[in-house]
Parts: C-alpha cells; sequence; structure tokens
C-alpha cells in the first residue's frame, strides 16, 4: 500500500482541503488523520558520520580534568536518567 503525507495548518475549524491526489474518480481510499505534537513540526535533520564529526561532539570532553574515565562517566550519566522518578513507561498495545 502507497502511502502519501500531506501536513497542513488547519486553515478552518473542522475542514480539510486534499487536492492534487493522485488517485481517480471511483478508487477506494483510507484517510487517516493525526495531531501533530508541537515538538515535531519541522523534520529533524539528518546527522551523517561527516556531520557528527564535524559538530564537535566527539571528543567534546577531552579536555576536562574532572572526568578521568569518560566512558564510566557516560555509563554513570546513563543510570542516572534511566532512574528518573515521575516518569512511568507503559507497554504499548
Amino acid at each position: 500500500m502507497e502511502a502519501i503525507r500531506v501536513q497542513q495548518i488547519m486553515a478552518e475549524d473542522g475542514a480539510v482541503m486534499l487536492t492534487g491526489l493522485p488517485y481517480k474518480k471511483g478508487q477506494a481510499i483510507e484517510i487517516i488523520l493525526l495531531l501533530q505534537s508541537s515538538t515535531s513540526t519541522t523534520p529533524r535533520a539528518c546527522l551523517t558520520v561527516q556531520r557528527l564529526r564535524a559538530s564537535g561532539l566527539i571528543g567534546l570532553w577531552k579536555d576536562r580534568t574532572d572526568i578521568q574515565d569518560s566512558a564510566a562517566y557516560a555509563r554513570q550519566l546513563r543510570k542516572q536518567a534511566e532512574r528518573r522518578e515521575g516518569i512511568s513507561y507503559a507497554p504499548v498495545r
């Protein structure tokens, strides 16, 4: 099944107008509408290896004197993040 994504900002309450679709008269189609979260209105930029290397993230902690073992420090940060209180994760059904 081919999917077509159309993103629009609602111009009128309760009304959506779609034009330019590649379907012909008489074809059966299914329309699914999803409300976009306000945090995902812009597409994420793809981070390639070249862009990652140029970003400055690699070696970010190399000059810090308070971190002796960066791998151990990263593990500690991950463990702290996993133990955040007040966040519950329910399985998706």
